[in-house]
This record gives C-alpha cells, sequence and structure tokens, in this order.
C-alpha cells in the first residue's frame, strides 16, 4: 500500500502548525450522478495561496469534486466550506464574485471576440443598478494583458490556435478577479509546447496576484512541476496527498493507476519525473524475417 502519511500528518496538525490558511474544504463530502455514487465521504484542505493539482485515472471523481468546490454539484452529504461556510449556502452571484471555474470544455458562441469572452468575465459584477463600469474596463485590460492577449483582443475564437484559445479562456476567469480559480484539465487538447504555455501563465499568476489554484491533470511530471501539493484520487476518495515528491512515488503510481514505472528526479527542476514501462520494456527483438 501506498504510505499516505503526509495525508495524516497534515490532518493531525495542530491548527498553529498547519501552515497556509484554509480557504476550501471538503468535509465528509459525498457526490452522486442519481444512484451512483462518484466520491465517497471525502475529507480535503486546499491551503490558500497554493497550486494544488488533482491527479487520478479516468473516472476517479477529480472533474466532479471541482464541480463541486465551484458549487455547479450539490453535495449528496457532506458539504463544502469556503471561508468556513457551506458553499451551496452562499448566493450564486458571492460565489462567482469569489471563485472562478474553468470547466473541461468550455463553449462560446460562434463568431465570438476574445474581447467579448473576457468581457463575460465581469457578468458576476453586474446588477441592475451597477452597469459596466471603469473598474470593469480595467478588470478587462489588465486580464488581456496578464495573459498576453491584448494584441488579438479583436479576433474571434476560432482565428485561434489551442494554446491561444486555453490563454483566453483563463483570461475571463481572471478578469472575473477572484481569489480561487478552478481548473478543469486546463491542458486538454493540446500539445506540448502549449501545455507548458498554459501551464506556465497558471504559475505566474499565482506568483505575482497571488490566486489560489485547483487544477486537475493528467500528465503526472507536469502536474509535478508546477504543483505546490498534489492531490492522488483513486475510486472517489483521496489516496494521498502532499508535496509532489511526497506523493510521486513508483509504488504510488503502481496503486493508484496500476501502471509500474520509475519515478526520477527531474535534473532542471528537482520535481518528480514519472517514466512509465510497459510490457515491452526491456524486450530484446529477434532478427527480423528478410521476407518481410
Amino acid at each position: 500500500m501506498t504510505d499516505t502519511t503526509p495525508t495524516r500528518s497534515a490532518s493531525a496538525a495542530p491548527p498553529e502548525e498547519a501552515g497556509p490558511s484554509v480557504r476550501l474544504r471538503a468535509q465528509g463530502l459525498t457526490l452522486a450522478y442519481g444512484d451512483r455514487t462518484v466520491v465517497h465521504e471525502l475529507d480535503l484542505d486546499v491551503p490558500d495561496r497554493t497550486v494544488t493539482v488533482i491527479i487520478g485515472p479516468n473516472g476517479c471523481g477529480k472533474s466532479t469534486l471541482l464541480r463541486a468546490f465551484g458549487r455547479l454539484m450539490k453535495p449528496a452529504a457532506g458539504s463544502v466550506l469556503l471561508d468556513g461556510r457551506p458553499v451551496h449556502r452562499i448566493p450564486t452571484r458571492e460565489v462567482a464574485e469569489r471563485v472562478g471555474l474553468l470547466p473541461q470544455s468550455p463553449m462560446a458562441p460562434e463568431g465570438l471576440s476574445v474581447a467579448d469572452l473576457v468581457a463575460r468575465g465581469r457578468h458576476p459584477h453586474q446588477t441592475w443598478y451597477r452597469r459596466w463600469s471603469s473598474d470593469d474596463e480595467a478588470a478587462v485590460a489588465e486580464a488581456l494583458r496578464a495573459t498576453g492577449m491584448v494584441e488579438l483582443a479583436g479576433r474571434t475564437l476560432d482565428e485561434l490556435s489551442g494554446g491561444q484559445r486555453q490563454r483566453a479562456w483563463i483570461a475571463m476567469a481572471l478578469a472575473q478577479q477572484t481569489e480561487l480559480l478552478l481548473l478543469d484539465e486546463p491542458t486538454n487538447h493540446l500539445d506540448l509546447a502549449h501545455q507548458v504555455e498554459v501551464l506556465d501563465l497558471v504559475r505566474d499568476l499565482h506568483l505575482t496576484m497571488g490566486r489560489t489554484v485547483v487544477m486537475v491533470l493528467h500528465d503526472l511530471s507536469l502536474a509535478a512541476r508546477y504543483a505546490d501539493r498534489l492531490v492522488a484520487m483513486r475510486q472517489g476518495r483521496v489516496v494521498a496527498q502532499g508535496t509532489p515528491s511526497q506523493v510521486l512515488t513508483e509504488e504510488l503510481v503502481e496503486e493508484v493507476f496500476g501502471l509500474r514505472a520509475r519515478v526520477r528526479v527531474d535534473e532542471e527542476t528537482g520535481a518528480p519525473l514519472v517514466i512509465p514501462l510497459s510490457r515491452h520494456t526491456g524486450l530484446v527483438e529477434g532478427p527480423r524475417d528478410e521476407r518481410m
């Protein structure tokens, strides 16, 4: 079994030794689609001003958990707490002003420009008595600048590359000016260069703006490189959590993913580097038939 000492010690620590404050917390959280339970009595703290990355195999409940954090899914049992308050008892607009959620495959109307998309991030701040203001204009301009999208603001999303499009969606989430960003597989369908580009951007936003970020990622080595804290899930439960070096072990990769792998230290970053093994690893091929 995987050593989950980081998980146990974190929960056992007294408040004064717990490190960063906790803005988002799951307590005994159970999530279900009809009769099918996806997340089982899960306890998890998200430390403030950190990048937390959730990893795990398909169907383990990662995206479902993120939806519950963003108040898009009501718990079957337990609760999600935002600053100590049950998130489902907080008005929708107030949650939207404090938590930004970027789903896995966001959709936008055809022909929508980057500037118009980013401006939609200001909708939670609009009311019948408060219309578009100079503050909104400044928030959109800053989001475009921070994501490097100023020169592309007039283009439609259809004209952009995959990486540019993802940066536009992140800019929209930034324009909300929330303290918490929830990103569900922000590198989905991107090639490696654009994956690194997007994750560098997310890390920059965390470092320069102090955002608390929770991401779901599939690539274990990239998760280890960009996370302050990793959370490994399997079958709707947290198996281990802690720093990337604490969590990403060969034993955990095999237990959680059913994958034999070697875990080495990346010489460039010092983060764990996961090298998958296949049943062909080490196989010595015989001479080929010349007739083939």
